[in-house]
């Protein structure tokens, strides 16, 4: 077999062997159990609550728990927005570079907030490191407050009636200090022994092989990229991402970050399954999004692998398949299994530029994007797959003549309406800003020539992919797109906040609502949702408003590009 793709099994199986016991630890989290690092973790989070004048044993409803999470997330927005507008002048900044525009600030924060990581500028040279120290710390904010959240949904599902749901807060902290901070150590340690810069200090000046002096980048970039990949917050230290050989230098770091990509979305799901006792539940959760996710990978790596078509009637050789926009390090097939976990996720990190791949992998990374829950962002990847459970619920109760219950709890009219909402306002938003652009684009091109290098298709597919990515909260791009103008930075930051907070807002609604009912036992009459035959259910569910909703935008894009060529 291919050793390439014997790489890409190393990689799926060791982030599933990983993800397993590290579903039952944040299991034990969520339920308060003891772990091993309490002894470390207590009295650290006792001393946060302390200077905080927090309550953690103050359990909140799901309306308290929301506010919770804005109050949060508004909190470090303004003061993102002063650091970065204010960079010139603050300390940290050796190479002198300078402060951003407000419109380029607004989108950076908004992107950091919403756990997209959507970079209008590059890295290197459009931060100081207090800019990336501050933008590091919102990595770990954002991460933390998905899946405090997720704690919450998974505490609503518990088998009885309920109003109070935990405490926010608690969750919170606790996720920073038993689940990301440690992980994160533990990659940072690995980077920097591989040669990932970790110092304070300006550019370094080196002589090339040419024999010419060339300045290089340093900074904290070994702390930052751990965290980057294991909250699914993707944003690069350098403008390459990961792609750059200082943030990813060999094919070992290259493992570490993809399994770190994956890791925690999918102990998630086992981590449900732990909390709810309900272990059956969980592997059909992870069935459907793995057999998704196949889906899109199995054909993403087969056409890289291939090569160009167009080079291949050409008459030139790709043994290496296509790697225009690849590293050689890494190869066709990891470049490609990156794309797809970082698109099937709210990831965004990129070892190879999307741009440059074949037409139908980049179809197959937008519609990771589109569809946003097989596997999707720490926390709201599950958080978004409980939509479609809820509309799985209703549709095979009508279908069967089954009451539409899920976990003892009838799911009625309300609960469908809010769920449907949802997931239609995720291609709206897709769809809606791609309208905007290419009626802009079309109806005035010399006035904006300079969004694309690739008018036609392909340049659809930019608008295209730079909307899902943001709607995602994704934050990867097809980077032949010019984004760094006022329209692209107002209209994506409005659209990644709205494709953020509502996400969360209608599913914990859901969840709260559904917690406050009669719980009733299981019966004859009861649909049972752990099984395989409704785990199709909902892949159908997902597939079917999927196609209607974005066929005919891929149509015009993507496939449209793959037929031309």
């Amino acid at each position: 077999m291919n050793t390439e793709i014997l790489g890409v099994i190393f990689m799926y199986a060791t982030v599933v062997s990983m993800a397993i016991p590290l579903g039952r630890y944040i299991g034990k989290i969520f339920n308060y159990e003891n772990t091993w690092l309490d002894k470390i973790f207590h009295p650290l989070d006792n001393l946060f609550f302390k200077l905080s004048g927090i309550d953690p044993s103050n359990e909140m409803n799901w309306k308290e728990h929301l506010a919770a999470l804005f109050t949060i997330n508004a909190f470090w927005f303004v003061i993102s927005l002063f650091v970065l507008t204010n960079m010139s002048w603050l300390p940290l900044n050796p190479d002198s570079n300078p402060s951003m525009s407000w419109d380029l600030a607004f989108n950076t924060s908004v992107s950091f907030v919403s756990n997209t990581n959507l970079q209008h500028y590059s890295g290197e040279t459009g931060l100081s490191y207090m800019g990336q120290l501050i933008l590091m710390l919102w990595q770990f904010i954002s991460a933390a407050t998905g899946i405090a959240i997720c704690a919450v949904v998974f505490n609503a599902m518990k088998e009885r009636t309920a109003d109070k749901l935990g405490n926010f807060y608690s969750y919170f902290v606790r996720t920073c200090t038993r689940i990301l901070l440690p992980i994160a150590f533990v990659g940072a340690i690995i980077l920097v022994f591989n040669g990932t810069p970790m110092t304070f200090e300006g550019k370094d000046t080196i002589t090339t092989l040419e024999g010419v002096e060339q300045q290089v980048s340093r900074g904290p970039a070994a702390a930052f990229i751990p965290i980057k990949q294991l909250g699914t917050n993707g944003g690069g230290y350098y403008g390459p991402n990961s792609t750059n050989p200082m943030e990813n230098p060999n094919y070992l770091t290259n493992i570490l970050e993809t399994v770190f990509i994956f890791l925690i979305p999918i102990a998630l799901i086992f981590a449900m399954g732990y909390v709810l006792n309900r272990r059956k539940l969980a592997l059909m959760v992870y069935g459907v999004m793995t057999a998704g996710f196949l889906c899109l990978v199995i054909p993403s790596i087969y056409f890289e692998m291939q090569g160009n078509p167009a080079l291949v009637e050409m008459g030139i050789a790709q043994d290496m398949g296509s790697m225009e926009g690849k590293e050689v390090r890494f190869g066709s097939a990891a470049s490609a299994y990156w794309a797809i976990n970082t698109t099937s996720t709210s990831n965004g990190s990129v070892n190879a530029m999307h741009d440059s791949m074949t037409p139908l992998t980049g179809m197959f990374a937008m519609l990771g994007m589109m569809i946003n829950c097989f596997y999707g962002g720490v926390g709201v990847g599950f958080i978004n797959f409980y939509v479609f459970i809820i509309l799985a619920v209703f549709i095979g109760g009508l279908m069967v003549g089954r009451t539409p219950e899920f976990l003892g709890k009838k799911v009625e009219a309300k609960e469908v309406k809010i769920a449907m909402m949802i997931a239609l306002l995720h291609p709206l938003m897709i769809l809606g800003g791609t309208a905007t652009a290419s009626f802009l684009y079309a109806s005035n091109p010399e006035a904006y020539a300079e969004w694309l290098n690739n008018p036609g298709a392909h340049g659809f597919g930019e608008f295209l992919y730079e909307f899902s990515s943001s709607a995602a909260n994704n934050g990867s791009g097809f980077e032949g797109l010019g984004d760094d103008t006022p329209f692209w930075n107002i209209t994506t930051g409005l659209v990644m906040l709205l494709g953020r907070y509502l996400p969360i807002i209608g599913p914990v609604a859901i969840a709260g609502i559904l917690a406050s009912k009669k719980y009733v036992p299981e019966s004859a009459g009861t649909l049972k949702t752990d099984t395989p035959t409704f785990g199709i259910l909902v892949f159908a569910v997902i597939a079917i408003l999927a196609a209607l909703a974005f066929f005919p935008a891929l149509t015009l894009g993507p496939l449209s590009e793959y037929f031309s060529l």
